[in-house]
């Protein structure tokens, strides 16, 4: 197994690997590397959904979408149309998709967050749509003390409504979807349940502090997002077909970078459920393979 630091404080690109045949021995070694470097690359994978659906459960059970009645397996981030066109921009396909530009953690507005993402590339297009990670742990390390001491012990409130609403999210979501969504909060300052490390746990889906002005509270949540998310602490990868990269929901934050509007980019992905046993969002043990019906709103 090749591993190649990108520079950053985060991220790895590993070769030398089939994922689709890991040995028990390999895997061990894959998800070493990922407590470490928290975001990995695997180019040239081109797995089948079947492929990447097993290799996922290697790491957890799957995550269901923002639908509680939903099966847990593969979502399709795509801006094609089921008639095999480019969205228009102004449509909700395409919004949604907007919204995924900017920093977050996948699944924060639920109880338990997701633990790891899987994102596949299928179609890119020429120029854009890269994929891009932020290292909370380097941030919170670089927190200023008395910064530090300010956070120790807020919490946020992170919420569905707040960050989906201006992007289609209420929308494409029922009465009975946003009853499964309540706001939740998760301390601002966390420990990380493997590593020990403390993270700040910050992004897009929290809306503000408890117990703090509202907007004092987002404002200082959009200043810490913005200075976390800042060199030597940031690796942006440029997508190729069949490249497969997994990251880590607990550690970094992440967003997509914009496309040309009249080109397509179709990406894969799953997500592992938070390790919870009682996580209401998680797979059942006998779950079947299944595909997301919400193909363009995948996990997020």
């Amino acid at each position: 197994m090749e591993v190649t630091p990108t520079g950053a404080t985060l991220g790895a690109v590993l070769r030398d690997l089939e994922l689709a045949t890991l040995t028990d021995a390999e895997f061990a070694e894959v998800y070493d590397a990922w407590l470490e470097y928290a975001v990995l690359v695997f180019p040239e994978q081109h797995l089948s959904d079947d492929e990447h659906i097993a290799f996922t459960r290697r790491f957890g059970r799957l995550e269901r979408g923002f639908r509680r009645t939903m099966s847990a397996g593969i979502g399709r981030l795509s801006n094609v149309t089921k008639e095999g066109e480019v969205a228009a921009p102004d449509s909700v396909q395409a919004r949604f998709l907007v919204g995924n530009t900017g920093w977050h953690s996948d699944s924060s507005y639920k109880r338990i967050g997701a633990k790891a993402s899987i994102l596949a590339a299928h179609v890119v297009p020429s120029t854009g749509g890269e994929t891009e990670w932020a290292d909370m742990r380097a941030a919170c390390k670089a927190l200023e003390p008395e910064a530090a001491a300010s956070l120790d012990g807020a919490v946020a409130v992170h919420s569905y409504r707040f960050s989906h609403a201006p992007f289609g999210g209420l929308e494409i979501a029922s009465g009975e979807d946003l009853a499964h969504l309540p706001d939740v909060l998760h301390p601002v300052l966390r420990t990380h349940p493997e590593t020990a490390q403390r993270v700040l746990f910050v992004g897009r889906h929290a809306s503000h502090i408890v117990g703090r002005d509202l907007e004092e509270s987002r404002e200082l949540l959009r200043q810490l997002t913005a200075e976390a998310c800042r060199p030597p602490r940031l690796y942006a990868h440029t997508w190729s077909v069949g490249d497969l990269a997994i990251w880590d929901n607990r550690a970094v934050l992440h967003r997509g970078h914009r496309w040309p509007d009249d080109q397509a980019r179709v990406m894969v992905r799953t997500t592992v459920a938070g390790d919870d046993p009682d996580n209401e969002w998680a797979e059942t043990v006998d779950a079947q393979l299944s595909v997301s019906e919400d193909e363009f709103a995948g996990r997020r």
